[in-house]
């Protein structure tokens, strides 16, 4: 077997759109402590050349994770895409232990925020808010065991031909959902 071409080294940014690029800034700073690092405002896009001014804002998500927003004045106001559940398209940023997750709920509570969770995934436990702009951000910490992490990448090729000829919810991790449940008190 060949060696792929292509070397990924980490994902170098991921973008989104936000409303206001102050606004943006100062929530991610106050809210969840990232520091604002770079901004590019240009009037002319530099990959396709047409105008369309922006305000390019980039923040550090630790670990050398970058999350960067772009405000877009001369284009309709933002929306979301209607056919897709609110709770699909989400910022995930992981947190390093429970108590930091518990602790980190009651912050972001005690600037208004409404706050869901934790969730208890199984192998990870998470709560989840909205930014200024609607885009659902959730905070992670994970606690499964070297072995069930093993065992979910084992079964993951298996999972997802399953569900690629059924289009249903295969099977192969009850498991993870019995931990769960336990969590919870209803197993």
């Amino acid at each position: 077997m060949s060696a792929h071409p292509v070397k990924l080294g980490g994902i170098h940014h991921t973008a989104y759109r936000c409303k206001d690029a102050k606004e943006t800034v100062e929530w991610y700073g106050k809210v969840l402590g990232m520091d604002y690092t770079t901004a590019f405002a240009e009037d002319h896009v530099p990959s396709t050349g047409e105008y369309d001014p922006y305000m390019h804002v980039f923040l550090d998500a630790g670990n050398g994770n970058v999350l960067a927003f772009f405000e877009l004045p001369n284009q309709p106001d933002m929306g979301r895409d209607e056919n897709t559940p609110a709770w699909v398209q989400h910022l995930a940023f992981r947190v390093g232990s429970e108590e930091e997750l518990l602790a980190a709920k009651a912050h972001v509570e005690s600037l208004g925020i409404d706050v869901l969770g934790p969730t208890h995934h199984g192998i990870f436990k998470s709560i989840y808010f909205f930014d200024p702009n609607g885009h659902r951000v959730e905070l992670a910490t994970d606690i499964g065991t070297p072995e069930q992490y093993a065992e979910l990448k084992r079964v993951a090729p298996v999972m997802l031909e399953e569900w690629s000829q059924t289009k249903k919810a295969p099977r192969h991790a009850d498991w993870l959902h019995e931990i769960a449940r336990k969590e919870h008190g209803l197993g």
